[in-house]
C-alpha cells in the first residue's frame, strides 16, 4: 500500500484524477479500423493495376474510347471483387471482437461502487468473485481460497491458487501466487487487491507491445505483382522486335502505331489480377462455410505452403475442460464408469460444488452421469485454504456427522489414519503410505491432477482434519478434443510437422502429444528453459513444454530461417506475439483472447484443429488453381503477340486488330481463368509433400510450358490465316475473321492442356469443373455473338467469311488440343505415371 500510496478505503476523486492523467485509461493498444477509402486504395498497389491504367490512357490518347473503356471495366471489376471481400473480412472481425466492457467493483472513500473497468488507476482497490474476470493487475491484500485460471497468460490449464503472502521480486510470471492479472478468470474464492498496473502496463498490455514489433506478411501479392512484371517485359520486348521488323519492312508510321497498340494490349494480363482475386475471394468464402474466417485473402494460399504447424495445447488440442479419467482406490486403478467406483463417486459429488471450479465440476458431472447425483445439504462448509490445502464438508448422519474431506493428495494422506479397501477398513500403515506416494508420483508423471477424497463418521463439534478414513484418488485430466488424432495423422500424410509449444506441464503436454499422435510413448519434453538457451532442440523434440512468450516468437524466428513455412495456433495472450511472427497465425475464436484474434491472419470459430486441416487443402487447391490460371493466361497472351508479330515480320496483312485482342483478353481470356481459378481442385491433393518455400509462383517446367502452349496456338492461327488468305483466296478482312475465330476456339480448347501432369483428359479436374464447362458455353455464345450481331460484328471489323472458312477455323483450331493430348499421354507413359491421377 505504502509503494503505491494508497489506503484500505480506497482513493479520492483527486486521487483517481491526477492518477489517470498520469496513467492514462486502463485499455490496451488496438490496431486502427481499416475504412473503406484504405480497403479501396489497397485494390490499386498491384504492378498489373497499374499497368493496365496506362494502357487505358494510352488508348484515350490515340482516340480509342472502346478500348479504353473497356479497360476501365477490367479495372472496375477487380476493384470491385477485391473490396467487397476485405470489407466484408474487416467487418466480420469488429463483431467478432466486439465485446460487453468488463465491470470492476472498486472501494472508493470506503464505499463500494461498481465502475467501468477502463476507469481504473494505480492504487485502485478492487474486489474479485467467482466468476469474474480480472480487469487490471492486481496485488493482493486478502484471498480466501481464491484460484484463478491464467490460461489465457501463462498456458497453464489448471486453476493457479493465490494468496496474499509476499514474495521476491525476482518471482518469475508463473509462480507470482500473490498476483491476480489481468484477464485471468476467478475459478473459486474471493480476493481483494491493490492495482498495480492498468492498461499496456499490465503483463498482457506487454505482450501485446510485442506483438506490434512483429508484422506478418504474405508472398502471394509480391509474387503475382514480380511475375507481371516479368510478363511484360517479356512481352514488350517481343513487341519492340515487331515493330522493328515493320519498320524495316517499310510499314507506314499509322500503321506502325496500330500494331504497337495491338501487341500493347496483347501483351498486357488483364485477366491477372481479378481472377487472382477471386479465386482467393472463393477460397475465403468456402473456408468460412467450414468455421474459419480468414482475415487476409493470401493467409489460405500460404497456409497451403505450411510446413510446420506450432500448435498451442490447451484449448486448441484440448476441450478445456476437467474430466474425471480414473479413480486411484487401495487395491487398484478403475474407470469412473467401474461398479466399483460407485461409492467413491457419491462422496466426490457431495463434496463438490458445480459452480466452485473446473475440478469440482468434473467431479459433479462423474457423479451424475453415473446416477450418483447428490442433494443432500451440508450442515456445515468448510472452503478451501490454501495453508491447509483441504476442504470439508459434513452432513446429518442419525444422531452423529458424516465428515466428506477433499483436497491436495499429499495434505489428505497426512490427515488419513485408515483407508478403505471394497471389504473393510484396515490401518493406514508406512508401507501402505509410500505405495501411495509412488501412485501420486505416477499419476503426475502422466500430467493427471489428483484429488484426495476421504471421510469419517463422529459428532458434531469434532476437529473435521484428523483421524479420517482414505477412500480414494480422483485423477482428473483435460482430455484431448476426440477428432484431433485423425487431423494430425492427415497433417503427417500432407507432409507438415507439428510441434506442441505449450505453457504447460511436461508430464501434461507429453500425455496430450501420445494421445494425439504427435509424439511416441518414450520420446522426451523440451522444457522452456533448456528452448531458450538453445533454439535447435526444438529441431528435433516434438513437445515443447513450460515455453514464455518471448520464446515461442523466437522459436518461429528460428524456425523460418530454417527455411519452414511456419503456422502458429492459440488462444490465449501469451500467444500472440508469435502468431503474429508467424507466416499464418491461427487463432480460436470461442476461447481465443482479444489480443490473439486481432493478431492472426485466420480464426477458427469452432476452435476445432481439423479444420486447419480443411484450410491446408485449400491453400494447396488456391495455388494449384492460380499457377494453372497464369499458365493458361500467360500463354494466350504470348500466342496474341507472336501471332501478330511474326505476320509483321513475314509481311503479311495485320492477322488480328487492336479492339478484337481486347474482345479476346476480356472474353476468351478472362472467363475460362475464372473457372480455373474457382475449381474443385484434386482429391488427393493432401497426399503430397508441401512445395519448397523457395520455389517460384511459375516454375521453369511451367514457362515451358506457357512457350510450347503458345507457340502450338500461334502455329494454327497463322497456318489457318495464311490458308484463307492464299489457298481460299478471301478477302484480307475476311481471313482476319478465320484468325480470330481460330485463336478464339484455340485458347478454349487450351484449358484442357493446363490440368496437372498425370491427370486423363476425360477424368481429370476441368471436366469435373462445372465452372469450365460453363465458361466454355458462354465463351462460345458470346463468339457466336460477336459474329452474328451485325452491329458488333462491324465494331470488331469481322465480315463473315463464309462456312468453309469458320469450318476451316474450327479445324484448325482443334490442332493444339489434339497434338497436346498425343503429347501429355506419351509423356505420362514415359514418366510411368497411372492414369488419372490428379
Amino acid at each position: 500500500m505504502d509503494m503505491l500510496h494508497t489506503r484500505r478505503t480506497g482513493l479520492t476523486p483527486p486521487e483517481v484524477a491526477a492518477r489517470r492523467t498520469l496513467h492514462g485509461s486502463n485499455v490496451l493498444a488496438q490496431r486502427r479500423r481499416r475504412g473503406a477509402l484504405a480497403i479501396l486504395l489497397h485494390q490499386f498497389r498491384s504492378l498489373v493495376v497499374g499497368l493496365l491504367a496506362l494502357a487505358a490512357a494510352v488508348s484515350l490518347i490515340l482516340g480509342d474510347r472502346v478500348e479504353a473503356l473497356a479497360i476501365l471495366v477490367v479495372l472496375i471489376m477487380n476493384a470491385t471483387i477485391g473490396f467487397v471481400s476485405e470489407w466484408r473480412a474487416a467487418r466480420s472481425m469488429e463483431a467478432l471482437l466486439h465485446l460487453a466492457q468488463a465491470q470492476a467493483r472498486v472501494l472508493r472513500e470506503g464505499a463500494s461502487v461498481s465502475l467501468d473497468a477502463r476507469m481504473l488507476v494505480p492504487g485502485d482497490i478492487v474486489a474479485l468473485e467467482a466468476g469474474e474476470v480480472v480487469t487490471a493487475d492486481l496485488r493482493l491484500i486478502e484471498a480466501e481460497a481464491l484460484t484463478c485460471d491464467e490460461s489465457v497468460l501463462t498456458g497453464e490449464s489448471l486453476p493457479v491458487e493465490k494468496h496474499s503472502r509476499p514474495l521476491p521480486l525476482d518471482t518469475p510470471l508463473v509462480a507470482r501466487s500473490n498476483t491476480a492479472f489481468r484477464g485471468a478468470h476467478v475459478t473459486r474464492g474471493t480476493g481483494l487487491g491493490i492495482v498495480c498496473a492498468t492498461g499496456m502496463a499490465t503483463e498482457v498490455g506487454r505482450i501485446t507491445a510485442l506483438v506490434d514489433e512483429a508484422e506478418p506478411a504474405s508472398p502471394l501479392e509480391t509474387r503475382l505483382d514480380a511475375l507481371g512484371a516479368r510478363l511484360i517485359w517479356l512481352m514488350s520486348a517481343l513487341c519492340l522486335l515487331a515493330v522493328g521488323a515493320g519498320l524495316l519492312r517499310g510499314y507506314p508510321l499509322p500503321e506502325i502505331l496500330r500494331t504497337s497498340v495491338a501487341l500493347a494490349i496483347a501483351a498486357v494480363p488483364e485477366g491477372l489480377p481479378v481472377v487472382a482475386t477471386a479465386s482467393l475471394a472463393r477460397g475465403m468464402t468456402r473456408m468460412l462455410r467450414r468455421n474459419a474466417l480468414v482475415r487476409r485473402l493470401s493467409a489460405v494460399q500460404s497456409l497451403g505452403a505450411a510446413t510446420l504447424i506450432l500448435t498451442d495445447k490447451t484449448g486448441t488440442l484440448t476441450e478445456n475442460r476437467m474430466k474425471l479419467s480414473r479413480i486411484l482406490l487401495p487395491l487398484g486403478d478403475v474407470a469412473a464408469e467401474d461398479s466399483r467406483a460407485a461409492v467413491t463417486l457419491r462422496l466426490a459429488g457431495l463434496a463438490s460444488d458445480a459452480a466452485a471450479d473446473p475440478m469440482d465440476a468434473a467431479l459433479v458431472e462423474a457423479a451424475e452421469r453415473a446416477g450418483l447425483g447428490a442433494d443432500v445439504p451440508a450442515v456445515t462448509r468448510h472452503p478451501f485454504d490454501a495453508e491447509r490445502r483441504m476442504t470439508a464438508q459434513i452432513f446429518a448422519a442419525g444422531s452423529g456427522v458424516h465428515v466428506v474431506v477433499k483436497g491436495a493428495p499429499e495434505a489428505v494422506l497426512a490427515a488419513c489414519t485408515f483407508e478403505r479397501t471394497e471389504t473393510d477398513v484396515r490401518p493406514l500403515v508406512a508401507e501402505a503410505r509410500a505405495n501411495w506416494a509412488d501412485r501420486v508420483a505416477e499419476a503426475g508423471s502422466e500430467g493427471l491432477r489428483l484429488i484426495g477424497l476421504a471421510e469419517k463418521t463422529g459428532q458434531n463439534g469434532d476437529d473435521p482434519w484428523h483421524g479420517l478414513t482414505l477412500v480414494a484418488l480422483m485423477a482428473l485430466s483435460d482430455p484431448l478434443r476426440s477428432e484431433v488424432p485423425d487431423a494430425i495423422k492427415a497433417c503427417r500424410r500432407a507432409g507438415i510437422r507439428v510441434v506442441m509449444v505449450t505453457g504447460d506441464h511436461a508430464a501434461t503436454a507429453a500425455r496430450i502429444a501420445c494421445e494425439a499422435g504427435i509424439a511416441q510413448q518414450s520420446e522426451p519434453v523440451l522444457d522452456g528453459e533448456a528452448l531458450a538457451r538453445d533454439l535447435t532442440g526444438a529441431e528435433t523434440f516434438p513437445v515443447l513444454a513450460r515455453v514464455p512468450p518471448e520464446v515461442k516468437m523466437a522459436l518461429v524466428e528460428h524456425f523460418q530461417r530454417k527455411g519452414e513455412v511456419v503456422a502458429m495456433t492459440g488462444d490465449g495472450v501469451n500467444d500472440a506475439p508469435a502468431l503474429a511472427r508467424a507466416d499464418i497465425g491461427i487463432a480460436m475464436g470461442h476461447r481465443g483472447t482479444q489480443v490473439a484474434r486481432e493478431t492472426a491472419d485466420i480464426i477458427l470459430l469452432d476452435d476445432a484443429f481439423p479444420t486447419i486441416v480443411e484450410a491446408v487443402r485449400e491453400g494447396r487447391i488456391i495455388f494449384d488453381n492460380i499457377r494453372k490460371f497464369i499458365v493458361y493466361l500467360m500463354a494466350c497472351n504470348l500466342s496474341e503477340v507472336l501471332v501478330v508479330g511474326f505476320a509483321v515480320a513475314a509481311g503479311l496483312p495485320m492477322p488480328l486488330m487492336p479492339l478484337q485482342i481486347l474482345f479476346l483478353n476480356l472474353v476468351t481470356d478472362v472467363f475460362p481463368a475464372f473457372a480455373l481459378g474457382l475449381g474443385p481442385g484434386s482429391d488427393r491433393v493432401l497426399d503430397r509433400p508441401p512445395r519448397l518455400p523457395s520455389e517460384p509462383l511459375i516454375t521453369s517446367g511451367d514457362w515451358h510450358r506457357v512457350a510450347v502452349l503458345g507457340l502450338a496456338l500461334t502455329a494454327a492461327v497463322l497456318a489457318a490465316f495464311v490458308a484463307a488468305l492464299y489457298v481460299m483466296m478471301l478477302e484480307p478482312g475476311e481471313a482476319v475473321t478465320v484468325a480470330f475465330v481460330t485463336l478464339s476456339l484455340s485458347q478454349l480448347w487450351a484449358l484442357f492442356l493446363v490440368r496437372r501432369r498425370g491427370s486423363n483428359l476425360w477424368r481429370g479436374e476441368e471436366m469435373r469443373n462445372p465452372f469450365v464447362l460453363g465458361a466454355i458455353g458462354l465463351c462460345l455464345a458470346l463468339l457466336a455473338v460477336a459474329l452474328g450481331w451485325p452491329g458488333l460484328a462491324r465494331l470488331l471489323t469481322l465480315p463473315f467469311p463464309g462456312w468453309p472458312a469458320l469450318s476451316l477455323a474450327v479445324g484448325a483450331s482443334l490442332v493444339p488440343l489434339v497434338a497436346g493430348t498425343v503429347v501429355l499421354s506419351w509423356r505420362q507413359t514415359q514418366s510411368g505415371l497411372p492414369s488419372g491421377k490428379a
